[in-house]
């Protein structure tokens, strides 16, 4: 990331207003933009060219083309693996999703993507949770297979629960066999947050005096860094907890408006005389869906968040920086 690059001048978090709703849509946007994936060795090398010299000194005030180079090291200069960061969030998933989604999925199909589900779940929350409290080879297995078991018995409870529903239509009844993957997706997703990052909550995260510009301009020009006040537990809860709504926000309507649309699609006559397009349809449907959903769920809440420090533990409350507030990563 920026941060690794030489220099002691901090870039700007985001050059969109982080503290409103879509000011964070279009940062998170940014982050989820799979099209840096693909920027050339050379393109990231003027990139760092570029964000080297403005953290030295050399470039005074941020431009466009600045920010673009921002974003590409951001994405690409990055300690997570590729497959596990939110630039290839949408790709990763899309196979995974189309496979949950499929129509009349056998029991062994069910609990495979199900597993295969829960596994990418596991190792993109584990990459992208707030790295002050490593997390335990042993507490990553057990959490692993907890979020396994949940989504299989919830995906399985409900799929032999739905046949038998009496008082609704047959189409009803279709409908909400295909809304069975959201349901254990959903549930097992919010349970995978708490489960893989429930170290954070038992020992506390790291936290930061807020800062004004004057005040981080001193600190940056004495090349001295934000140190942290401590670990705060109150701090952890409030992050785990908005990143586990934050996937169920992400995930209702992947999960919910393709199978929907596409049940419509399949009862017109197009379509049933072209049931190989079904897959690709499908496809589709889930990948436009979640380049729209990603930023919206991930912008729900700051991903550097301020509280007042008096919110936290008692050892907090004289600590606060401007304000009185300290800041925290929640993580994404």
């Amino acid at each position: 990331m920026s941060a690794s690059l030489p220099g002691s001048i901090e870039l700007p978090a985001s050059q969109y207003d982080l503290s409103t709703y879509w000011g964070r849509v279009r940062h998170s946007a940014d982050l989820a933009d799979p099209r840096t994936l693909f920027v050339s060795t050379s393109g990231l090398e003027h990139a760092k060219q570029l964000v080297t010299q403005y953290k030295q000194g050399t470039i005074r005030s941020m431009t466009p083309e600045l920010w673009q180079a921002k974003k590409v090291i951001d994405s690409t200069l990055h300690p997570v693996f590729l497959p596990f960061r939110m630039s290839c969030f949408v790709l990763s998933n899309l196979v995974v999703t189309a496979g949950m989604l499929t129509p009349n999925l056998s029991t062994a199909g069910t609990l495979g993507w199900q597993i295969t589900n829960q596994s990418l779940n596991v190792a993109i929350n584990a990459s992208n949770a707030n790295k002050s409290t490593p997390l335990s080879t042993a507490t990553m297995v057990k959490s692993y297979f907890l979020a396994v078991g949940a989504s299989c018995g919830v995906a399985l409870g409900l799929n032999a629960i739905v046949p038998r529903l009496k008082g609704v239509s047959p189409g009803t009844r279709v409908t909400l066999g295909r809304l069975v993957p959201f349901a254990a997706v959903a549930s097992a997703g919010a349970l995978n947050v708490f489960l893989m990052r429930g170290e954070e909550i038992r020992l506390g995260i790291n936290v930061y005096p807020s800062e004004s510009d004057e005040a981080r301009q001193q600190r940056e020009a004495a090349g001295k860094p934000l140190e942290p006040l401590g670990k705060s537990q109150k701090a952890a809860t409030i992050a785990v907890g908005e990143t586990a709504v934050s996937r169920v926000l992400n995930s209702s309507p992947i999960m919910v408006l393709p199978p929907l649309i596409l049940v419509r699609l399949q009862n017109t006559a197009w379509l049933q005389q072209r049931p190989r397009m079904v897959l690709p349809i499908n496809l589709g449907l889930i990948f436009a869906t979640s380049v729209f959903a990603l930023p919206l769920a991930l912008a729900a809440f700051p991903q550097r968040q301020a509280v007042q420090a008096r919110s936290l533990e008692k050892e907090f409350w004289d600590k606060g920086g401007e304000g009185g507030m300290v800041e925290f990563n929640r993580g994404i």
